[in-house]
C-alpha cells in the first residue's frame, strides 16, 4: 500500500479501502478514495496510484481526469506531465499536448534531448489522425526547429512526422531545412537516407556526399548499401561495404551482405573469403553486432550457409553444397533450402525432379504460393525452359495482379518466348500505374532499340529512365546501345564506356566490344569480350555476339 508522512488515521483507512477495492475489483470506489486523498496530500506517489488504478480498469476518461488533477495540483511534476501527455495521446486527444510535450522537453537533460525528440514519432505512432499529429509535432518543436544544435534533428521528427501522414512533399522540405542547418548531423542524414529510399531524387547528393565523407559511420554505410542495392547500384554497394568492413572489421553483418553481393557478381573467391569471416565472427556470439536491424544471429548465419551452398554449387562441389544445406535448422527459409536443392538436382540434369521437389512446397496459402511458383520460375528461367517459366509467371501474376515487379518479369518472359507486343502491353500497364517505374521505361526502350524498331521512341524512353534513375550503368548501356543502333558511334561508345567503368557486366561488355568492333578497334573488342566471358561466361548475348561477328577470342 502507498504511505505518506502525513497520513492520519481518517486517511490511512481511505487509502487501505482504496487498495482494497481496487484489488477486489471495484476501481471506482479504490479510485475516488485515491483521488481524494491525492488532493488534500498534494502528492505525487498518490496521484499516479490513482491514475494507474483508473487505467486499470480500463477508464482513460478517469484516467484523464486523475492526470489533469496532479498536473493542475502540481504543475512542476514532471511525472504528471509525462501521465497527463501519454494519456492524452493513448485516447486521441492530443489537440492538449504540444504545451506538454513543450514542456516534456525543457525538462529533459541536454545530453538526452535529441534522443526525446527523435522519440516523438513512436509516440503519435498510434493516433489515427496522423496530418495533426505532425502539425503538433511542429508546434511542440518550435523552439527546438532554430536552435543550433537540436535544429536538424527537430527538423527530422517533423519529417518523419510528415511523412507518416502521406506528406511526402512536406517530408522533403522537412529534410532540406535539417540539412541547412547540418548536413552531417546523424537524424538528418538518416532521415535524407530513408526519403532516398522512398525515391526522393534530391536526397541523393546530400547522402553521397556524407558517404563520401569521414564523418560517415559504418551504421550508415550499411543502411546506405541496403539502398543501393535495392536500386541496383551493386558497384556502389560494394563499395560503401568495403569500406563499411575497413573501418569496422569486428562487425559480422557487412561481410555477410558484402558476401551476397559479390556471389551475384559472380566472384566466388571474394565470396568465400567474405563469408568465412562472417562465420569466424558469428562463431563469437557476435553475429548481430554492428548492426540496426532485428536480424537474428541464428537468421544471419542461415544466410550464410545458403551463400556457402551456392558458392559449392557454382563450383561443382554438389555434395559440399548438400552439406551447407543440411546445416540449416530455420522451419522459415524451407523454401530457400528447397530452392537450392532443386538447383543442385537441375545442374545434374534432373530438372522435372528439380521441378517437382519444389512443388511439394507448402501452398496453403497465397503467400506459400507466390513463394513456390517465384521458386519455380527461377529454376526454369535459369535452365532457358522459357515458355514454362512464362506459364508459371502468369499464375503468378493472376495471384498479384497488382505487383508492378511480378508483372515486370511476365513482360520479360514474354519477349524471351517471342511475344514483343505482349511484353510492350505489360510495361505500358506499369509506367501507367508508376510513371516513375525507370525499369519499365528501360526495358521497353532497350527491347524496341534491339529489336531495331521505333528508334527515336526508344531513345526517348531510354532518357526518362535515366532521368529517374541518373548513373544507373544498365539504362546508360541501354541508351549507348540505341545510339549505336541510330548510328551514332561515337555517342555510343561514350555511354557504353561508361557504363562498363560502372558496371563490369557480361551484356554490357557485349555491346561495348560490337561498337569497338564495328569501329574498326578490333584488338580493344577483344579485350573487352575477354572480359566479359570472365565475369559471365555463359552470358546469352555476349555468345551470340560473338558468333554473329566471327570473333575469335
Amino acid at each position: 500500500m502507498v504511505s505518506h508522512p502525513q497520513l492520519d488515521g481518517e486517511l490511512f483507512y481511505e487509502l487501505v479501502v482504496s487498495e482494497m477495492s481496487a484489488r477486489q475489483g471495484d476501481a471506482i470506489t479504490g479510485y475516488a478514495l485515491m483521488l481524494e486523498a491525492a488532493r488534500r496530500l498534494r502528492s505525487d506517489q498518490l496521484f499516479q496510484r490513482a491514475t494507474e488504478i483508473a487505467l486499470q480498469g480500463r477508464s482513460g476518461d478517469q484516467a484523464l481526469v486523475a492526470a489533469r488533477a496532479w498536473k493542475s495540483t502540481l504543475p512542476q511534476s514532471r511525472e504528471a506531465n509525462r501521465y497527463l501527455l501519454q494519456i492524452l495521446v493513448a485516447l486521441n486527444r492530443i489537440t492538449d499536448t504540444p504545451e506538454l510535450l513543450r514542456q516534456e522537453l525543457a525538462a529533459t537533460q541536454p545530453r538526452a534531448r535529441a534522443a526525446a525528440i527523435q522519440a516523438i514519432p513512436q509516440l503519435f505512432g498510434r493516433v489515427s489522425d496522423k496530418a495533426l499529429a505532425a502539425r503538433i509535432t511542429e508546434q511542440a518543436l518550435a523552439d527546438e526547429l532554430v536552435h543550433p544544435a537540436q535544429g536538424p534533428v527537430a527538423w527530422a521528427t517533423v519529417g518523419r512526422m510528415r511523412l507518416a501522414a502521406g506528406d511526402r512533399t512536406g517530408a522533403e522540405q522537412a529534410a532540406l531545412q535539417a540539412l541547412s542547418q547540418d548536413r552531417h548531423q546523424e537524424a538528418a542524414i538518416r532521415f535524407a537516407l530513408d526519403l532516398l529510399e522512398e525515391g526522393v531524387g534530391s536526397m541523393q547528393t546530400p547522402v553521397s556526399e556524407h558517404a563520401a565523407s569521414a564523418q560517415a559511420t559504418p551504421d550508415f554505410r550499411l543502411a546506405y548499401s541496403r539502398v543501393l542495392l535495392g536500386s541496383q547500384r551493386y558497384s556502389e554497394a560494394r563499395q560503401q561495404l568495403e569500406i563499411a568492413t575497413r573501418d569496422r572489421p569486428d562487425a559480422p553483418e557487412p561481410w555477410l551482405i558484402l558476401a551476397t553481393l559479390q556471389l551475384q557478381e559472380r566472384q566466388w573467391d571474394a565470396a568465400q573469403t567474405s563469408t568465412d569471416r562472417f562465420l569466424a565472427l558469428a562463431s563469437g556470439g557476435g553475429a548481430a553486432t554492428g548492426s540496426a536491424r532485428a536480424d537474428g544471429p541464428q537468421r544471419l548465419l542461415t544466410q550464410a550457409y545458403l551463400v556457402q551452398a551456392q558458392i559449392a554449387e557454382q563450383r561443382n562441389d554438389l555434395v559440399g553444397a548438400a552439406r551447407w544445406l543440411d546445416r540449416i535448422e530455420d522451419a522459415q527459409e524451407l523454401t530457400s533450402v528447397q530452392t537450392r536443392r532443386a538447383s543442385i538436382l537441375a545442374r545434374q540434369g534432373r530438372i522435372d525432379e528439380a521441378r517437382a521437389l519444389l512443388q511439394k512446397l507448402p501452398a496453403a496459402t497465397d503467400a506459400e504460393r507466390r513463394m513456390r511458383l517465384l521458386a519455380e520460375v527461377q529454376l526454369l528461367r535459369d535452365h532457358k525452359r522459357y515458355q514454362e517459366a512464362y506459364d508459371a509467371q502468369s499464375k503468378l501474376a493472376a495471384l498479384a495482379p497488382e505487383d508492378d515487379d511480378v508483372l515486370y518479369e511476365l513482360a520479360m518472359l514474354a519477349e524471351k518466348t517471342g511475344k514483343p507486343e505482349r511484353m510492350e502491353s505489360l510495361l505500358r500497364n506499369i509506367i501507367a500505374r508508376d510513371p516513375r517505374n525507370h525499369h519499365a521505361y528501360n526495358a521497353l526502350g532497350y527491347s524496341l532499340a534491339d529489336r531495331g524498331e521505333r528508334l527515336p521512341e526508344a531513345r526517348e524512353l531510354i532518357l526518362k529512365a535515366l532521368e529517374l534513375a541518373p548513373g544507373d550503368p544498365f539504362i546508360t548501356d541501354s541508351l549507348g546501345w540505341v545510339e549505336y543502333r541510330m548510328g551514332n558511334l561515337a555517342e555510343a561508345r561514350k555511354w557504353l564506356q561508361q557504363a562498363f567503368e560502372k558496371r563490369s557486366d557480361a551484356e554490357i561488355a557485349a555491346h561495348l566490344g560490337e561498337v569497338l568492333w564495328k569501329s574498326g578497334e578490333r584488338d580493344q573488342a577483344l579485350s573487352v569480350w575477354r572480359k566479359g566471358l570472365e565475369i559471365g561466361p555463359d552470358n546469352e548475348t555476349l555468345r551470340e555476339t560473338l558468333k554473329r561477328l566471327g570473333a575469335q577470342l
